[in-house]
């Protein structure tokens, strides 16, 4: 069983492959994903960005369409990882509001969010995502 240690060192590790020449803000994220056959796996990713701004993605999102993308949209837990390039991480790096709303497709409000200074549960960090 993957701890929330083990899936925030995952998340840490995969800042190195981080895109980010304009923020210099470099993101890694872990996600743990079920598939329908009950398999887990741990998804990774970094952030991605571009010249044109609007086509960047955060490291949450790779990290999920990774996942989505080999049959596991069951996702039980998540680490965040990010920093400035080159440095340590801080402070605590919490998903953005897009990133929120992406995962909640894959999440339930008990769904685990591991960051530097501990865990959350997905609902105490986005109470009201929209759902269909």
């Amino acid at each position: 069983m993957q701890t929330a240690a083990d899936l925030y060192r995952a998340a840490a590790d995969a800042r190195r492959y981080s895109h980010s020449p304009y923020s210099h803000f470099s993101v890694g994220a872990a996600i743990i994903a079920e598939n329908a056959e009950g398999g887990r796996r741990v998804f990774t990713g970094c952030n991605v960005e571009n010249a044109s701004y609007g086509g960047a993605i955060c490291a949450e999102r790779t990290a999920a369409v990774k996942a989505v993308s080999e049959g596991y949209t069951r996702f039980t837990a998540v680490a965040v990882s990010g920093g400035y390039a080159g440095e340590d991480e801080q402070d605590d790096t919490f998903p953005c509001g897009i990133c929120l709303q992406f995962l909640s497709e894959f999440a339930s409000d008990d769904m685990t969010v591991t960051l530097r200074s501990g865990t959350y549960a997905f609902g105490e960090l986005f109470p009201n995502a929209f759902r269909l």
